[in-house]
């Protein structure tokens, strides 16, 4: 009689997992730059966006949420947004533009507020590679203010930290096209360190530097199909 109970049990129990898996609904967080801003769609708010509902950009017809690569690709897959913090000239390192700070808008402060998501987009570099940042050295513990102030150390203390902090939870690592040939070759080995998947865009149509309509399709085009096939794989 025992054993039929706890037969019964551990059938509902298996069940009510089971049902609880299929109705889960995947949650998606975004660390990026400008690529990935739209007014009124980033966390926190106090985040620069590039991109406007009413078009301040010129020379850039991307003015609606619903035509950002991240937009159509959460509403493809029935995913939902956790988090977009995303912020406008944002670079992984501290070297920011003319020279000045970036440590508060730096990918590496901004690491610690994702929320609780399922799969988290990290698209940067692009920044680091138009300042550019200093390349500096692979150094993977022990990172100074000073080494912050590179692009190697500061992606591999960025990684280090956020493999550690969300566990069980899926990444990616976006890589924009037209980037320096040491930014690539930098990401492609760190991330392959802390075993992150690179989905490595190209012919991304861009206007005034970033994507227009037309680049945003074929971002979320791409990092769709790779997410896809990855997935298929670990089956």
């Amino acid at each position: 009689m025992r054993k039929l109970y706890l037969a019964l049990l551990l059938s509902i129990l298996t069940f009510s997992v089971s049902w609880a898996q299929k109705g889960h609904q995947i949650s998606v967080a975004i660390l990026g730059d400008s690529y990935s801003t739209f007014e009124g769609y980033i966390t926190p708010d106090t985040n620069e966006p590039w991109y406007f509902s009413t078009r301040r950009q010129k020379d850039n017809d991307v003015t609606r949420v619903e035509q950002t690569w991240w937009h159509q690709l959460i509403k493809r897959n029935g995913w939902k947004l956790c988090i977009n913090n995303s912020y406008s000239g944002s670079t992984i390192s501290s070297s920011g533009y003319r020279g000045e700070d970036y440590t508060p808008r730096s990918f590496v402060t901004r690491a610690p507020n994702l929320g609780n998501p399922d799969i988290i987009f990290i698209f940067g570099a692009t920044n680091d590679s138009w300042v550019p940042s200093p390349i500096g050295e692979y150094k993977y513990s022990d990172w100074t203010t000073e080494d912050l102030k590179s692009f190697r150390p500061s992606l591999a203390k960025l990684l280090d930290y956020m493999t550690h902090r969300y566990l069980n939870v899926q990444m990616y690592f976006i890589l924009n096209s037209d980037l320096r040939d040491e930014i690539d070759a930098s990401v492609f080995k760190i991330c392959d360190r802390y075993e992150v998947p690179v989905i490595v865009l190209h012919d991304i149509e861009k206007k005034a530097g970033h994507p227009s309509i037309a680049g945003m399709q074929e971002i979320a085009n791409q990092v769709d199909a790779y997410v896809k096939k990855s997935h298929k794989k670990k089956k």
